[in-house]
């Protein structure tokens, strides 16, 4: 972008609203993956004719754009991986309307999650998904990514609560997408082919989203169990009886490394823990809390089966298994944050395999997650100045992914493409699928101005 090109952002944000300072640019060259690119510009658009305004320059001129909101995504999907201009969407940031009489919402894709789910909260409805970062993260965010979380085993991820979109074509055109209603099936689903696209579409402005009654009633267990092996068999018995709204697991490292956010300390005899919750109507509730521990009573490899005995307990608990990830880098510096997903029966498989990764490989290698819904968390620890462990971390990425596959999964359930798994994509999508995918993008994006090097590792800047 040239001096022209800066002046003409100016004259449509403000003066103010534009950035080309080197610290500030530094601000927005990072995201959770780790990896670092310098934009030539940061703009902070408050409206949707800005961000129209903006898009048709950058077609005109052209110059790349990459969409932003917290920059808390694990696969480098908001890097200005080409330069050009990062579209920080945080002045964005209205709850439009909340109906309670239809249960759906309008937001501003700027809206932080975590406000979002307590503003509706206090109209006694609820809005399932939970990502882990949903203290900071934005709705726009978790829209472009398709963000799932704990609730997703029995609520679905971020595209079964979106209606309909407002978005901003790389030529600056304003589309609007999907329905305020239940039900509407004119035209194609575009909503859904924008939830999940990372920004490389169009610019998401505006979200309609569904909401459900908040549950009246909720009950959290801790389930201490011997080994990974017995927590992970657990999974597919316990679901073949029970319907909880989530069911995390933590294995032995990750326990370690958030062992001082817990309620109360663990026995030395427990190596795996699995958290669950139940929701809805207070009898039901309990009743199912009954028939849990019966059917535990019953079972091998279990340690304790500890109920949280108010919501203090609960939070703290939440708190410990949100800080894992974090909690991390007291093992190495740096890791590789992977979010696979594998049929639930085949967990204890994937398990193993990261067991003897670690052991073969000699890195930490550790694994929690959602278990409910076989999407696990694996993370690959590593010091990306020793050549040794940079080049072991990126041999336990190949291997993993090879056997995700075999055992039927998928290697993303919520972190997206991005750029850190671009090269594995053609790994699990056929050719013509992925040439189709190509030729949308390119319908959409005929220059490669929005977010360019994402997704496709044969499409950059």
């Amino acid at each position: 972008m040239n001096a022209a090109t800066i002046d003409a952002l100016r004259q449509i944000v403000g003066a103010d609203r534009l950035t080309t300072s080197l610290e500030e640019l530094a601000c927005y060259s990072y995201d959770g993956s780790g990896r670092e690119f310098l934009p030539t510009a940061v703009a902070f658009p408050a409206s949707t004719e800005e961000v129209s305004r903006i898009m048709a320059l950058a077609a005109a001129t052209p110059f790349a754009v990459v969409p932003r909101g917290a920059g808390s995504g694990m696969t480098g999907g908001s890097l200005p991986t080409a330069g050009g201009l990062v579209l920080a969407m945080q002045r964005l940031n209205r709850i439009l309307e909340i109906d309670p009489d239809n249960q759906t919402a309008v937001v501003e894709p700027g809206v932080i999650t975590g406000e979002f789910r307590e503003a509706v909260s206090r109209l006694g409805l609820y809005y399932p998904p939970d990502p882990a970062s949903l203290h900071f993260c934005t709705l726009g965010g978790n829209v472009a990514e398709c963000a799932g979380g704990p609730s997703a085993v029995k609520y679905g991820v971020t595209r079964d609560y979106v209606l309909g979109l407002e978005a901003v074509l790389p030529d600056g055109r304003v589309i609007h997408t999907g329905v305020s209603t239940a039900k509407g099936v004119m035209g194609y689903d575009l909503t859904r082919l924008l939830v999940g696209s990372e920004g490389t579409l169009a610019v998401i402005t505006r979200i309609i989203l569904r909401l459900l009654p908040a549950p009246a009633s909720r009950a959290t267990f801790l389930i201490l169990c011997q080994g990974m092996e017995e927590a992970t068999r657990l999974v597919t018995a316990i679901l073949s009886r029970h319907t909880p709204c989530t069911l995390e697991y933590l294995d032995r490292t990750a326990l370690s490394i958030v062992a001082d956010k817990l309620p109360a300390p663990l026995p030395d005899a427990c190596h795996a823990l699995l958290l669950l919750e139940f929701d809805g109507e207070q009898e039901a509730v309990r009743q199912e809390g009954e028939q849990l521990k019966a059917f535990l009573a019953t079972r091998p490899g279990i340690i304790e089966i500890r109920a949280a005995a108010e919501s203090r307990e609960t939070e703290r608990l939440w708190a410990a298994r949100r800080a894992v990830s974090p909690a991390a880098f007291s093992l190495r510096p740096h890791k590789m944050s992977e979010d696979v997903v594998v049929p639930r029966s085949r967990i204890p498989e994937l398990v193993a395999c990261t067991e003897t990764l670690a052991g073969e490989l000699g890195l930490p290698v550790f694994t929690f997650g959602h278990a409910g819904d076989g999407n696990i968390h694996v993370n690959i620890m590593l010091d990306r100045e020793n050549p040794r462990e940079t080049a072991a971390a990126e041999l336990a990425k190949a291997r993993l992914f090879a056997e995700v596959l075999r055992l039927g999964g998928t290697l993303s359930g919520e972190h997206g493409v991005g750029i850190t798994k671009a090269a594995f994509l053609p790994q699990e999508i056929d050719q013509a699928t992925l040439q189709l995918m190509r030729e949308i993008k390119a319908l959409f994006d005929p220059k490669n101005i929005l977010n360019p090097g994402k997704i496709f590792p044969d499409i950059s800047a």
